[in-house]
């Protein structure tokens, strides 16, 4: 049983000090060392479109089709409230945040949204002009 085990242990070692390993595998740092800085990511354009983009799938949350760079979302303030809020969404001509988010997780409907709901981009997303990172063939739901 040592034995067999040692012997395993040495080939392993043989295979990894090889680089036979890790031949044709391509790393997300790419050529780059573990011991280099990481470089800081393209700075990728946010797409902006008037309306609303099409979604994925049934349920999907809706993306957000403009700038949110000066918004700002903290335990005091949510300025995505100042447009889509129950109370001013057709003066902006924006569209008013589901009932679903008033609605406690007991049931209750509220006045203000939800704590649960009340952190919009955990659901809501940006879209960004960038290519995707794999080959990707998915089809929404129309």
């Amino acid at each position: 049983m040592k034995k067999s085990t040692l012997t395993l242990m040495v080939a392993l070692v043989a295979l990894l000090c090889s680089g036979t390993a890790f031949s044709g595998v391509e790393f997300l740092r790419g050529g780059q060392e573990i011991q280099d800085p990481s470089k800081a990511p393209d700075k990728r354009k946010q797409e902006i479109v008037k309306g609303s983009f099409d979604r994925s799938y049934k349920i999907q949350p809706p993306m957000i089709p403009h700038t949110i760079e000066k918004e700002e979302i903290s335990l005091r303030v949510n300025t995505c409230m100042k447009c889509h809020s129950e109370k001013t969404y057709k003066e902006k001509k924006a569209p008013k945040a589901g009932d679903s988010h008033y609605v406690t997780r007991d049931g209750k409907v509220l006045e203000t949204v939800s704590s649960r709901r009340y952190f919009c981009n955990q659901c809501h997303a940006l879209q960004l002009d960038a290519a995707p990172l794999v080959e990707n063939v998915f089809a929404g739901a129309k």
